[in-house]
Formats: C-alpha cells, sequence, structure tokens
C-alpha cells in the first residue's frame, strides 16, 4: 500500500500543518495534512490512520498520537477534512493529557514539538470491515477493533521543525 501528502516535500511537513499555521482556543494546531492512499487490497472495506510522534517520548514520556480516524471508506482526504468530516470518525489525541477537552481533542491535533525536529508517521491500515467506534475513541479502542482484521498497511513519515 502506498500513501502520499501534498504537505510533505521531500520529507518535510510543511508549516501550516503545525505550530505554525491556524490553531484553536487550546493553542493546538488544527489544519490536517491530505493524504492520498494507493494500492489497497481489493476488499478494503475502510481505513483507520494513526498519526504518531515518537520523538516526544523524551519530553513527555510516551509516543504523541496527533490524530487517529477508523472507517474511512475514500482513499483520499482533503487538506483539513479532519475540521469538516462526516463520513468518518475520529478519536480523541495525546492534547487531552493537557487538559484539552475531549470534544476538542478529537479531531487533528497538529505537530509542536517542542525541543528539536520531529518525525512524524501517518499509518494507514486497509480493514476488512467497518469498526465498532464512536466518535472520541481511546488509541486503544483503535488497536483492539482492528485486530484480525488488517489486510495491509503503510507508514509515510515527514519531519515537523521546531
Amino acid at each position: 500500500m502506498k500513501l502520499s501528502s501534498q504537505g510533505i516535500v521531500n520529507g518535510v511537513i510543511h508549516d501550516r500543518y503545525g505550530k505554525r499555521g491556524p490553531m484553536n482556543e487550546y493553542e493546538m494546531p488544527t489544519v490536517s495534512l491530505p493524504l492520498k492512499i494507493e494500492d489497497a487490497p481489493a476488499n478494503t472495506v475502510s481505513y483507520a490512520l494513526v498519526l504518531e510522534d515518537k520523538d516526544a517520548f523524551p519530553v513527555c514520556g510516551f509516543s504523541w498520537i496527533h490524530w487517529t480516524a477508523a472507517n474511512i471508506t475514500k482513499t483520499q482526504l482533503q487538506e483539513n477534512e479532519s475540521q469538516s468530516a462526516t463520513d468518518f470518525i475520529q478519536g480523541v489525541n495525546s492534547w487531552i493529557s493537557d487538559g484539552t477537552p475531549v470534544e476538542a481533542c478529537s479531531y487533528y491535533g497538529g505537530m509542536a514539538p517542542p525541543d528539536a525536529p520531529h518525525v512524524y508517521e501517518i499509518h494507514v491500515y486497509a480493514l476488512d470491515t467497518m469498526l465498532d467506534l464512536k466518535q472520541g475513541f481511546n488509541y486503544n479502542e483503535l488497536y483492539h477493533q482492528m485486530d484480525g482484521h488488517i489486510l495491509d498497511q503503510g507508514t509515510l513519515k515527514g519531519i515537523y521543525k521546531n
């Protein structure tokens, strides 16, 4: 499976998708990356995605989750679609750990590395089913639901500079 994004050029994530782009009232970046999925298995029913920052571990003690989404049935997500999506569901991101309300964290929460450039990974999973999740689901619930249903997966990486 192949993933690409017009928001990542030569391995670098454009400023607008993180702390140098638009933010909400909680100082959380909100403009989600566009994404294109190609060469998925023919029997794919839905996709799930996780946008993760493993470089956050030394800073906050855990891998920071910037975006989780499930029951995606199309192969392209438009820029900032996280804010207006009605055809897929989204889970809480790690901004919830800073006290941001669940309602604000159930969307894309962009990059804001405090210490150095970080590598961000977009993991997309092709699934043979729709998942039984509700808006605002937790990260672990996504993985439990996907267990045994992953047909293929792909990862797209990009660096966001601090």
